[in-house]
């Protein structure tokens, strides 16, 4: 396979360049992105085309290996290291509470702080003890393009930031963000992947219940948690006609969000849309509410 060499941070800004060929994916080793030319321009090297993976699923999160759901079999675990090299390979078997705490079981080696390389943006963390939200990246690269093609400069509340999913992405496509996070843990890497990224003079970070927290009128509020729809008449204390709500869930819950918005004296456009698949006949939803 005909490749060329770029470094892992500059892997998505080159992925529209038509010398990509795209029928084939990127891999990542080292720090460096071995990126697939198409024919007709011009390559770094070539490589052996790479073996197809037909094991136990998982995602990487900097160069840990997760996997969710049943837990993997030693023979399972095996094939993971062997395929992916991982410095550790962890079972996330939930998340606890309000803090939303990993419970991880260790299949491999050791949990240790990693950075996450995802759309140009760092993420540091532990995956062992916080919570990254994985699989949601069309979202947040949807989130900063809404937010980028606005007109305007919005203020932006993040009610669940986590280390910053959300927030970052807001926050880089122009949006003044004030960011809430209730476990000290994740406000503490969403501190420092703020400053890591150089987003600092746009974002506004605060440890606490987002309820407390909500402070004037908001332009977009990204709610960011599969129990969002109860803090409802909490957001809808702070906006305005204009102001748009993303609410994200499992399964539908229009009916519900309309009733909270007419208990508030407002109307709303809703549109849905799907993010990931969360478990057989269950979807992981993003609901645009768009108050009249």
């Amino acid at each position: 396979m005909r490749v060329r060499v770029v470094p892992l941070e500059r892997l998505a800004s080159v992925m529209d360049d038509p010398w990509v060929d795209t029928r084939r994916r990127p891999f990542i080793r080292d720090g460096e992105a071995f990126v697939p030319v198409a024919d007709g321009y011009p390559c770094d090297r070539e490589i052996a085309e790479r073996r197809r993976y037909h094991g136990r699923g998982y995602q990487m999160v900097g160069d840990i290996a997760l996997t969710h759901g049943r837990v993997p079999t030693p023979e399972e675990t095996e094939e993971i290291r062997a395929w992916a090299n991982p410095s550790a390979i962890l079972h996330i078997c939930g998340y606890d509470g309000v803090m939303r705490t990993p419970e991880t079981l260790v299949l491999y080696g050791a949990s240790r702080e990693v950075v996450h390389h995802e759309a140009g943006l760092v993420y540091r963390l532990d995956p062992s003890r916080v919570m990254f939200s994985m699989g949601n990246r069309d979202e947040k690269m949807y989130l900063e393009s809404s937010v980028r093609t606005s007109g305007r400069t919005e203020r932006c509340a993040d009610m669940f930031a986590g280390i910053g999913y959300f927030t970052l992405p807001a926050a880089r496509g122009g949006a003044t963000v004030h960011a809430m996070e209730i476990n000290p843990a994740s406000f503490a890497y969403l501190r420092q992947n703020i400053r890591e990224n150089n987003l600092s003079e746009n974002i506004d970070a605060a440890c606490g219940d987002c309820r407390d927290l909500l402070a004037g009128v908001y332009d977009r509020v990204l709610m960011g948690h599969f129990e969002a729809e109860r803090f409802l008449p909490d957001a809808l204390a702070h906006v305005r006609p204009g102001s748009i709500l993303h609410v994200h869930a499992i399964g539908d819950c229009r009916s519900g969000i309309r009733a909270a918005c007419t208990e508030c004296g407002m109307e709303a456009e809703i549109s849905v849309r799907n993010v990931k698949k969360y478990a057989p006949e269950r979807w992981h939803m993003v609901y645009d509410v768009v108050i009249q």
